[in-house]
């Protein structure tokens, strides 16, 4: 299999815990909290290693936080490579409450890093051996970190040869799109960004998809449309993957599901349009998962199964 490296520039603790009710000005009784690692290269390194495959972390980490991550992943048996710096990595909070079955997410900024601690992650990429594949950024940029970051590092992976895959937003997203990347991964919001524009219908979606790879800014776009599946645009065409129906536990984890699905069937060789059915039937794996729990393999491969499956019935009644 192909090497792939995941590198997550603002990672986190994330601490879930649960209450009967959330209401304010109160006291609040909760169960036992629970800490994962956090953040979306991270999460990606992670449901790979549950989907049987292998990739490489890269992450910057600092403080008691950032000693935790590098703990919680040592315990997951995930290779990864954490880069010391003089902030704390940042810690998120998920509440469920137990009275409506409904999530509380709470996002808490990163740490501030310094001009030398974001040179040496770049130093650090190019000098892995062996050298990567596929790159895939993924997460927000922190703060200190300039807009150009993740095109420094499309840049990078063309030296080496090797895909870069960017699943990020605001700012960072256009500057990695107008540097030219191998494969973007959307949702609506971050497509309407790139258009500048609203998207009123699918046949809009595509268009705009389209026109990124026309412009040679990525060779493949995959919308990711939540609930009902994803769309995927080349060069040579588009397709959508309806997402399989399925019992929805939490929707925490499964764009990075997805993505690690993706990438990872990429990885392994097969075809863009096998590897997005892959990574939808991730995504869809992740959804029937309490928590922030990301996607099991078992569920993964049965769904992708079911996909082919009903695709076969479909082409057959045509």
């Amino acid at each position: 299999m192909k090497i792939i490296v995941t590198v997550t520039m603002n990672p986190a603790i994330d601490t879930s815990s649960s209450v009967v009710h959330v209401i304010a000005e109160r006291k609040l009784r909760c169960s036992v909290p629970r800490h994962e690692p956090g953040g979306g290269g991270i999460n990606v390194s992670r449901a790979i290693k549950k989907l049987g495959g292998e990739s490489l972390a890269l992450y910057p980490a600092g403080g008691s936080y950032g000693q935790m991550l590098q703990d919680l992943l040592d315990a997951e048996g995930l290779n990864h490579h954490p880069i010391p710096i003089n902030g704390s990595t940042r810690e998120n909070f998920i509440i469920f409450e137990g009275s409506s079955g409904q999530q509380f997410r709470f996002g808490m900024p990163g740490p501030s890093m310094q001009d030398a601690e974001l040179e040496l992650i770049l130093k650090v990429l190019t000098t892995i051996d062996p050298k990567p594949d596929y790159i895939v950024a993924s997460g927000s940029l922190p703060s200190g970190a300039p807009n150009d970051f993740y095109a420094s590092m499309a840049r990078i992976a063309k030296e080496l040869n090797a895909r870069i895959i960017v699943d990020t937003s605001g700012e960072g997203l256009q500057a990695a799109v107008r540097a030219g990347v191998y494969l973007l991964k959307p949702n609506m919001n971050e497509l309407r960004t790139l258009a500048k524009q609203e998207i009123k219908d699918e046949s809009q979606q595509v268009e705009v998809a389209r026109g990124i790879i026309e412009n040679g800014q990525s060779e493949v776009v995959v919308v990711s449309l939540g609930a009902a599946g994803a769309l995927m645009v080349t060069k040579e065409g588009c397709e959508r993957f309806r997402a399989p129906i399925v019992p929805i536990q939490s929707k925490v984890g499964a764009g990075d599901s997805m993505l690690a699905g993706i990438v990872l069937s990429l990885a392994q060789g097969k075809p863009v349009r096998d590897a997005v059915r892959f990574g939808v039937s991730a995504g869809s794996a992740a959804v029937m998962t309490p928590g922030t729990e990301l996607c099991r393999r078992e569920d993964t491969e049965r769904l992708y199964e079911r996909m082919i499956a009903d695709n076969s019935k479909n082409f057959n009644k045509n």
